[in-house]
Parts: structure tokens; sequence; C-alpha cells
């Protein structure tokens, strides 16, 4: 059998914005080289053209990644995106550059990792240029559900549990309940276009299967790392030493678990107790976020420097290195999340995960087994848990050693290329014989 192609997309190539999405959509890129059934095909969004970035095609936004033939770049203008439907306003990125391109490489395969500042109508087209092609959609958040950057919270913060016309226009009442019915109509119609969801978590998939897409065309297949030098336990000693890794923003809780530390030190328990509690940020993106996020951040930082380092961006090459300096992987998101790749480097680096009690944490990290719970957005609830890691005689021990095997990306590259061979095989895009799991 002559090897098939599968495209991936994704919104951002990780040289471009480093995100958990993009670099996982890049190295599964990589691992799927070695298949010997598949031949993969990169195309990543990315804003205004650049010559470090290559040299651009005339007459098209396509430019191509220097250095390897299958991966391009895709320029769109983030000003002539309707965010609010989720497509970009000139169409002819679809139907003139998007249709050439699957034209000139006609994948078997289209598998989407994101669409935002891309649009649905990717999706549409991929259809309809390649009626014969699976089309598979990774879930990586709940943009489709929601609004609100798909966070699912309501923009006073508080956390949302479900999303309707009349729920929304609360949120955003510039918007009528009527807006968000055809919004939500519009969305839907373009992912019945899809043949199989992938789901990196039950709670992703629980949610998308209430918001109305049939259970049978989801399935739970977790993303899987690539092989890595693992980080050991090292010698006896007071386990102090906290890490976070992830964008800065107001949805990761990087501020709330400064604020934890903050309160940390006057705690009874942690006072005399060892080495003082110590935590380093690793990350990037601030620069992106609200001038009052910025400068909110920037004070906690300043009254808190004896108790945090802001490392910044790292590379995922020095993420075993970076993970020998910590002992617990704080994952703070006010959010529900999803399946964050965060939780899956520190298991597979054996470190315990200290992380909110709700959504795909809760899923991941179970408390006493292999981390701690901190109930969500509460500051004292952190500080009582990073204080019960730091001063527990044997905690650390214990939980290190109920930490799960994290599933390889070589393993969870081989389970996709079943998907797709299985897809490939069905006579018809509807009633794939796919139960979720």
């Amino acid at each position: 059998m002559s090897r098939k192609r599968v495209l991936y997309i994704v919104h951002a190539h990780p040289t471009v914005l480093a995100g958990g999405a993009e670099n996982y959509a890049h190295q599964l890129y990589e691992q799927m080289r070695d298949d010997a059934g598949f031949e993969p095909v990169l195309l990543a969004r990315t804003g205004p053209p650049s010559y470090k970035q290559g040299l651009p095609h005339l007459g098209t936004p396509l430019i191509p990644v220097e250095g390897d033939p299958n991966q391009y770049l895709l320029y769109t203008d983030a000003a002539g995106y309707d965010y609010f439907n989720g497509t970009m306003k000139n169409k002819g990125l679809y139907t003139e550059h998007f249709r050439a391109f699957l034209e000139a490489y006609r994948p078997d395969v289209v598998h989407f990792q994101h669409t935002i500042f891309l649009g649905m109508d990717m999706v549409l087209q991929a259809r309809r240029t390649l009626p014969d092609a699976a089309i598979v959609y990774t879930l990586h958040e709940y943009l489709p559900i929601c609004f609100n950057d798909g966070q699912m919270m309501t923009r006073k913060g508080a956390l949302c549990d479900h999303a309707s016309p009349r729920r929304c226009h609360e949120c955003f009442p510039d918007r009528s309940p009527q807006d968000f019915f055809l919004r939500e109509q519009f969305l839907k119609s373009h992912l019945d276009l899809v043949d199989l969801f992938i789901a990196p978590s039950r709670f992703l998939k629980n949610r998308y299967v209430q918001w109305g897409i049939d259970s049978d065309r989801i399935r739970v297949e977790e993303n899987g790392r690539p092989l890595s030098e693992r980080v050991e336990a090292g010698e006896s000693r007071p386990r102090a030493r906290f890490g976070f890794f992830g964008q800065f923003n107001q949805f990761k809780g990087a501020d709330l678990a400064i604020e934890a530390m903050q309160l940390l030190g006057d705690r009874p328990e942690v006072k005399g107790a060892g080495p003082a509690p110590h935590l380093w940020l690793h990350g990037a993106n601030l620069e992106y976020q609200s001038e009052e996020f910025q400068d909110r951040f920037g004070r906690l930082l300043a009254e808190n420097d004896a108790s945090v380092t802001l490392k910044g961006r790292y590379r995922p090459d020095e993420l075993p290195s970076l993970m020998a300096g910590v002992d617990w992987v704080v994952v703070p998101s006010r959010w529900w999340e999803n399946s964050p790749l965060v939780i899956q480097e520190a298991f597979q680096h054996h470190r315990p995960v200290i992380c909110s009690d709700i959504g795909g944490m809760a899923e991941k990290v179970t408390p006493g087994v292999n981390g701690l719970h901190f109930r969500v957005g509460d500051a004292r609830s952190l500080a009582g848990a990073l204080a019960e890691a730091a001063t527990t005689e044997g905690l650390w021990e214990r939980l290190h050693s109920g930490i799960p095997q994290v599933p390889s990306l070589k393993e969870h590259a081989g389970n996709l290329t079943g998907i797709y061979r299985q897809l490939l095989k069905s006579k018809s895009r509807k009633g794939i014989a796919y139960v979720g799991s």
C-alpha cells in the first residue's frame, strides 16, 4: 500500500507562539514522519510574514518553513477574523488558497488541532475539496461552546457548567440570545462534517456530549509525550521546591501561585521546618496579556522576590533539567482545563502535581496517590497544600511512587494511525464504528 498523507492544521507554530497545543501538534507531526503508512504535512497559522519564517510565495499567504518541504505557515490577519462566529471575513482564504493547498497535497486525512484565527470554514472547504478524505478534530478546549475564550467561565470569573443562548447573553449583553443561537447552529453545522473527534480527557468529552455532539463520535485518546530522560528522585531531603510551567495569563493561575507563596510564609508549620519554600515560574506570553494583568503580576513578583523567581520562557529540550530543579509541579488553573500537557510532563519526570480540584486536572491527578488538590481559585487553600507538601515527612516519596506511566508519543501516534486507517476503510462518514471511551 502506498504511503498515505495526513495533514495537521494548528493555530500557531511553536517557533512563533509557544503553547501546549502548538507544541503537541508539532511533536506529533515529527513523530508521524517515522510512520511507514502515513506521510505527515503540517500547516500552522501565523501573523504577518517574516523572512525569518521563510520566503513567501507570491500571490499566496502560504509560507514554506525553511528546511522542511512538508511544513507551511499560513498567514491570516487577526483583524479580519470574526471571533464570534469563528470564521475569516475574507472567504478567499478558503476558496482560493486553502483549496489550492489541498488540491496540491491531496491528504487522505485532515486532522485539525485548532481553528482559531483560521476559521471553521476550513473544515467545510476540506470536505468540499476532498469528499473522500477522513476529517479528524482534536478538542483542546471549549471555544465552540463558550464565546468567552473557550474557558467556560463567566466574565466575572465564575465557573460555568453549561452554555445556552440565554446564559451566554447574560455574559455578553451586547449580543442577543438569537445571536448566540445562530452562532451555535453555524458552528455545529461545520462540526457535523467531522468524522471523528479526539478528546484527551473524559471530562472534555462529557462537556461536548452535553452540548450536543454524539458520544459515539468522540474518542477519548490521551496525548502522548516524546521520550525524555527521566529525572530521578535524588537524595532524601525536605521537598520544598515548587515549579510552575505554562503560560502567564489570567486563566492559568501563576498569579494565584504567587499569592499562595505570600501566605505560605506566615503559616506556623512552615516557619523553622527546614529550607524555606521557593517557587520557580517557567513560562511565556506575559506580554500578550492586558496591562492590568501585567501590572498586577509585576507587583506580586516584586513583593515576593525572596520566595518566587521568574525564569521565563524555556525550550522543550530544557524541561528535564528544569524538572530536576523542583520537587512539585503546581497547576493552579482557574478554568476547567482539558488535559494539561504540564501534568503529563510532571508525571513523565516523576514529579507529583498540586492542582486545582476541577475538570481535566482533577481527572488526571488523584489526591493522596500522585498529587494533591486545592480549591480552585483559593490562594489560602493552595497555600495549605503547599505547606502540606513542604512539611509532611514521607509524603513526597509516597506520591512519587504512585505516579502512573505516561503514554509515549510513539504509542499515541500508533493509536492515531489505527484510527486513521479505520476511518479510511469506512464507506460512509456517518455511523462510524468507533465508540468513545
